[in-house]
């Protein structure tokens, strides 16, 4: 008997290399919307999510789940960056410029360490303009590099869970609190008077100072709340350390145990921190793994008080420095609100896996 009715639904299967480009597609911030929508319906797809299910998730018809499920069949990951309209003819085919991505992603000009679009066009023999729009379109940015340092804990992976599961999960009846210090904090005074902001002008600087000393500040972030407990000293040793967590105990209520999420610097280590510690059991050290700073929280919270108060303040001492320092903690402390921490440990070691996969060259 002939079959009736619809035919079933071919299964969409992906290879390793396909998933992990769609979900560089599907997360990117840069990509067009189009794009990231498209590459996540693929991804649904081959999660097994029925068309209906995914047109409705994702606010499209059911038309366009089928058409891109097509277009994927036919030709993969290039089906999704669109096709042909009506108009002129494209003046190159697909194979000067598939060329041109072969040179930018697997060379590197003779005489400089990345290509511009002005280099690549003279190597490729096509036109600035569509050297630009090519690059743009497969969101290729060698102009562009981040900066990156995988830890070399042994630990890294104990060491992550820990300190996310406190972050996401933080333990009853206790505090955890982000330590560190922003060290050799500069006072400078600008040589010439700040020009204020106008209409139509930017705040104008001299672009040289006098120094007139450091300060080191001393800050634990409590994660519950946003609040920052610091103390600024002349000097970051064991001693100012202690003194410091000192000042902690004290504001920590009597009844509960404080977590300190800290780093691997060699004051946090010495012996004398640590008797300090292990004589009060109600302080829990876990420390970061190395070359992991970005666990820490009160690093987010250094990287506002700077944005908002050091780089573009002018002091004319290290006591007004502090001043300073202390009045924009104090204001802060007023309105302060704790940071949203989302990222899982698991979705943290995949992007560790991807980053090491990359510079293995086994990954994309």
């Amino acid at each position: 008997m002939a079959h009736i009715g619809r035919p079933q639904e071919r299964a969409l299967t992906l290879s390793e290399t396909e998933r992990d480009e769609l979900v560089r597609l599907g997360r990117s911030q840069s990509a067009p919307h189009s794009l990231v929508r498209r590459a996540q319906i693929i991804l649904a797809s081959a999660d097994g999510e029925a068309n209906t299910s995914i047109a409705h998730r994702f606010g499209v018809s059911n038309p366009t789940v089928c058409h891109w499920r097509k277009k994927w069949f036919e030709q993969g990951l290039v089906g999704l960056y669109g096709e042909a309209r009506s108009g002129r003819p494209r003046t190159y085919d697909e194979e000067r410029v598939a060329s041109l991505l072969r040179t930018v992603l697997e060379k590197k000009p003779s005489e400089r360490t990345h290509w511009t679009v002005r280099s690549a066009a003279a190597e490729t023999g096509l036109s600035k303009t569509t050297v630009a729009r090519m690059l743009a379109l497969f969101g290729v940015q060698p102009h562009r590099s981040k900066n990156f340092k995988l830890s070399t804990d042994p630990a890294f992976v104990e060491k992550v869970r820990d300190i996310v599961g406190l972050y996401l999960n933080p333990p009853d009846n206790a505090v955890v609190l982000c330590v560190d210090e922003k060290t050799q904090i500069q006072a400078l005074e600008r040589t010439q008077p700040i020009l204020p902001l106008g209409l139509g002008y930017a705040e104008g600087v001299t672009h040289d100072y006098i120094r007139h000393g450091t300060t080191t500040l001393f800050a634990a972030l409590d994660i519950a709340n946003g609040q920052v407990i610091a103390q600024c000293r002349q000097r970051h040793r064991h001693q100012e350390f202690l003194s410091f967590l000192k000042q902690v105990d004290a504001a920590v209520p009597v009844g509960l145990d404080a977590h300190l999420v800290v780093d691997n610097y060699a004051t946090h280590k010495h012996p004398k921190v640590r008797a300090w510690l292990a004589a009060r059991p109600r302080f829990h050290v876990h420390y970061t793994p190395t070359y992991a700073s970005w666990l820490n929280q009160v690093e987010r919270w250094f990287a506002i008080l700077t944005e908002r108060q050091i780089r573009r303040s002018s002091s004319i001492s290290a006591k007004d420095l502090v001043a300073k320092i202390e009045a924009f903690i104090t204001a802060y402390n007023t309105k302060a609100h704790p940071f949203v921490w989302t990222a899982t440990s698991e979705a943290i070691l995949e992007k560790v896996e991807r980053l090491c996969k990359v510079i293995c060259g086994t990954g994309h």
